[in-house]
């Protein structure tokens, strides 16, 4: 559906506009915009064939609205631990079976890796657009007339990521004290759960044998960084019962190795 060389910006903000629309209500029920993206991300992801659920969003009531946002983000929270104890996620099941298609939430543990490449290239692609209010307001304006045929509306579609700096799509790690992993350990962690997702994982250098506090981990994109903090600043999460805490990197002069 999405990368046709030939189809313009506005073309492919009229493709998305129910995810649009989803957003806008996730937004007005929940407010939180990373926790709005990923959710209506993850429904779009499903939106395949005859499943539908996210069509439902823009005209179900604020109840539904706040639920639906709660399991989609229940969602994503359990995927990046080491072992997802799913939550039930009755009313994205009651949507989905709208198209006659019954959805558990083991089907998202056991396609982990599928679910986090489907919804990082929507972020990194299509929702770049969809999700930016600007282009949104100018798309508004040409519709009622008050701009002509904005440039950037009218621009092609390039589906292709951005190009983001390292610092863009890196997290910052801590360990607790006297319980450090190695970096093959938190690099195995996120590419057996979600596939090639990470280009390295760099470590305080240490000296005189003592074992390292903090490092970095680079992942290929942006989206995955969203992902694993779902609209927190910080969270912690467990490899071999060992627990590393996880926020998004902020540069400056550190003694991190290369």
């Amino acid at each position: 559906m999405e990368g046709s060389a030939t189809m313009t910006v506005r073309e492919v903000l009229y493709m998305y506009n129910v995810a649009r629309q989803a957003y806008e209500r996730f937004m007005s029920v929940c407010g939180n915009p990373e926790q709005a993206r990923n959710a209506v991300a993850l429904l779009v992801w499903l939106d395949q064939g005859t499943i539908s659920a996210i069509h439902h969003v823009p005209a179900i009531g604020a109840v539904a609205v706040g639920i639906v946002a709660e399991e989609a983000n229940a969602v994503l929270e359990c995927l990046r631990h080491q072992t997802p104890g799913l939550p039930p996620i009755p009313l994205i099941s009651a949507l989905c079976m709208q198209g006659g298609f019954c959805i558990e939430p083991r089907f998202f543990a056991f396609h982990q890796d599928l679910v986090v490449r489907g919804i990082g290239h929507f972020l990194d692609g299509a929702g770049k657009f969809v999700f930016d209010d600007r282009l949104q307001v100018l798309l508004r304006k040409s519709e009622t007339g008050l701009v002509g045929s904005p440039p950037e509306l009218m621009a092609p579609y390039r589906p292709l990521p951005v190009d983001v700096p390292e610092d863009g799509r890196s997290m910052f790690i801590t360990f607790s004290k006297g319980m450090p992993l190695l970096r093959e350990e938190i690099f195995d962690y996120f590419t057996e759960k979600w596939g090639d997702c990470v280009v390295r994982v760099l470590m305080e250098k240490t000296t005189g044998g003592s074992m390292p506090m903090y490092g970095r981990i680079i992942f290929k994109t942006e989206a995955v960084v969203q992902l694993v903090l779902n609209g927190e600043r910080l969270v912690k999460i467990s490899i071999d019962q060992r627990q590393i805490w996880l926020r998004k990197y902020v540069p400056r002069p550190t003694n991190v190795e290369d």
